[in-house]
């Protein structure tokens, strides 16, 4: 057995390759969910293409500011305690508690699919909070 490198670069390529393929699927999926939960709220899915603006609506979801965006530029707060209150308030937002909070924090993709897909969990109002219903 030679020590041929040729064999070691396309076992490489091989596994890059494969790698990317899995990542691209799982990111066209999470696309396709994060559609589905702005749908859900009455917001236009294809936001969630857009940066900054996909942000922004995610605030309006889960009832805070635009000028919250400056919030996560704060060191410790904004990179940690801020995106757990945050994804409390999006659980709230869909009708959901603590459990589900803690699902979106540990395993993301499946809980974000639970959202997007399931038929029972529906968008409440902000933060939990119904929109108040208007006066006929």
């Amino acid at each position: 057995m030679g020590n041929n490198p040729q064999i070691g670069i396309g076992a490489l390529v091989a596994f890059l390759a494969a790698y990317m393929l899995i990542v691209g699927i799982i990111a066209v999926f999470v696309v396709i969910c994060e559609w589905k939960i702005l749908t859900k709220a009455g917001k236009p899915g294809w936001a969630c293409l857009v940066p900054i603006y996909n942000l922004i609506i995610f605030l309006e979801i889960i009832g805070k500011p635009w000028w919250y965006i400056f919030m996560f530029l704060i060191p410790i707060y904004g990179w940690f305690i801020l995106p757990i209150i945050c994804i409390n308030r999006f659980s709230k937002s869909y009708g959901q508690g603590v459990g589900f909070t803690v699902g979106l924090l540990f395993l993301p993709i499946i809980f974000i699919a639970i959202t997007a897909f399931s038929s029972s969990i529906k968008y409440v109002g902000p933060g939990g909070v119904p929109a108040p219903v208007p006066a006929s």
